[in-house]
């Protein structure tokens, strides 16, 4: 595998040519086959230390020897079209593939043999079984300049035209099939499907236009059936998924049309720009530099990678300090991709579910719930909605911790995170059911009533929920709550006297009691239509 890597394919697909070389060209001549000889060991000689450019050169001078010998009728042609696809197959000979396909087509055309046409035909075939249908039409083609009344071939080509979705050309030589061979099947069989293929394919288009988009895809996948290698099928269909919010899908089609098309470089843009959009830069970066490898100034690929690659590396740069527990530079990180990324949404996510997450651990609690929430806006994850628990347990605010577990629970019966956490969360809200009262107010059990009161209004006026914004006024509300009860309770000689019996006066539990509501309202989202007077 380690040959393939982009550091050392050069290598690898230099030693595969120069192995097919030594396997193709059997020259007779002992003269000749020395230098050819001679060639290919210098060549790899210079291969092993590294000397492409100067390896390269051996190799055109032994492809010029063979083409002399292929002139002088000294070269056997066999085996020569699986070596053309060889050299044809993905990425194997890099920017040398053009070159090499170039040379071997002159030793092919050299040979003059009007028998070549078996030559294309037989490689034909071969790129056939290898998916190539470009560089099998382009054979199939040459085969009947050379002999028009090749009927298999033409049968071929015909068969190819419909998998293409190339309709005119496939009925064309279907036609002209029948016309040699009335009774011949298979051109019958693929006549019959060009018209009503179509019509189909009309009708998939006027559904598409209709934005009837799963009637379209439903129709297309039929057609796809009958047309298996037209990217133009496949493009409708992909852009029919992303309608319809099925990216996984529409990637999938696009990745087929990368690979029906030689140098798809709007294809590789589109997966790289699905991918970011999903919220996967990394993946996102894998594409584009794909789409650059063939353009490296491409128009719409350039500016993306500049953009992803940024991102990418301050996602993991935030991941990694999550992983090493420095939740500053996480925060740090996550703050960075927000001022690239203003827009994509999954990308935004993303940073918010880091800064979630590291504003938890870095004690920041109120700034870690406004990023929960917003993190959570954009999608609802059983992780974010633990971490906010988490964040809301930290602010004693156990009722939304324990909804947030549920929340996550519901979307993941397993989680078993949301099920201790749940457990957790109960534990301590019965555990603070019985309010310290003079431990909120910072009072002694014997404080006076002349104490209390000053406590309370000092606490009171630290926490007015009037005094805050945002998630942290959520959290004033439930200190203001707690701090207007240990007031109710601590300056009415009664209802202090039960409570230093043990009994919370204010407890809904209580026999009688209604629990203590200082707003006569729910306080949550309310807004805080009152005065308080402290003199």
């Amino acid at each position: 595998m380690d040959c393939w890597q982009a550091s050392s394919w050069r290598i690898c697909s230099a030693w595969v040519f120069l192995l097919v070389l030594d396997l193709t060209f059997d020259v007779s001549d002992s003269t000749s086959q020395s230098e050819v000889n001679k060639h290919l060991e210098m060549g790899r000689d210079l291969l092993s230390r590294g000397q492409f450019q100067d390896a390269l050169s051996h190799y055109h001078a032994a492809v010029e020897y063979a083409i002399r010998e292929v002139q002088d009728n000294s070269l056997e042609l066999n085996g020569l079209h699986q070596f053309l696809v060889y050299a044809d197959d993905v990425n194997m000979l890099g920017e040398n593939a053009q070159t090499i396909r170039e040379n071997t087509e002159i030793l092919l055309e050299a040979k003059g043999d009007p028998s070549n046409y078996l030559t294309y035909f037989k490689r034909g075939t071969v790129y056939l079984a290898l998916g190539k249908s470009k560089f099998a039409l382009q054979d199939l083609d040459k085969v009947l300049q050379l002999k028009p009344d090749f009927t298999s071939a033409r049968l071929q080509r015909g068969n190819v035209h419909l998998k293409q979705a190339q309709l005119n050309e496939a009925k064309e030589d279907f036609k002209k099939v029948l016309e040699t061979e009335p009774n011949n099947e298979e051109a019958h069989r693929g006549l019959s499907k060009v018209e009503p293929t179509r019509d189909d394919i009309s009708l998939a288009k006027a559904f598409v236009r209709g934005r009837d988009y799963r009637a379209a895809v439903e129709l297309i996948t039929k057609i796809i059936e009958v047309c298996p290698w037209s990217s133009m099928l496949r493009e409708l269909r992909a852009d029919c998924h992303v309608a319809l919010g099925d990216t996984m899908s529409a990637i999938s089609d696009i990745r087929s049309t990368t690979k029906l098309l030689s140098d798809n470089t709007a294809g590789f843009f589109k997966l790289a720009t699905l991918y970011y959009q999903r919220g996967e830069p990394t993946e996102s970066l894998k594409e584009v530099r794909e789409c650059l490898r063939l353009d490296p100034e491409h128009k719409d690929c350039f500016p993306h990678y500049k953009v992803v690659k940024k991102v990418d590396k301050l996602i993991n740069d935030a991941q990694e300090a999550i992983n090493s527990k420095d939740y500053q530079d996480c925060i740090e990180s996550a703050n960075k991709v927000l001022k690239v990324e203003t827009s994509v949404q999954m990308i935004i996510f993303l940073a918010k579910e880091k800064l979630c997450h590291c504003y938890l651990h870095n004690d920041q609690l109120p700034l870690s719930l406004q990023s929960c929430r917003e993190a959570l806006e954009i999608n609802k994850d059983p992780r974010i909605l633990c971490d906010r628990a988490e964040a809301y347990i930290n602010s004693e605010m156990f009722d939304d911790a324990i909804h947030d577990y549920q929340d996550a629970l519901e979307l993941d019966e397993n989680y078993n995170r949301a099920k201790e956490g749940k457990q957790r969360a109960q534990k301590l809200q019965k555990q603070a059911e019985r309010r310290d009262y003079y431990k909120i107010l910072g009072v002694s059990r014997t404080a006076s009533k002349k104490d209390i009161i000053k406590a309370y209004r000092k606490a009171a006026q630290k926490w007015h929920p009037d005094n805050f914004q945002g998630d942290e006024k959520k959290i004033a509300e439930k200190k203001f709550i707690d701090i207007a009860a240990a007031k109710e309770v601590l300056t009415d000689p009664e209802k202090r006297e039960k409570y230093d019996n043990g009994e919370d006066p204010l407890d809904p539990e209580a026999q009688g009691n209604q629990g203590f509501n200082p707003f006569h309202h729910h306080f949550h989202n309310s807004p805080f239509q009152f005065k308080f007077h402290f003199n």
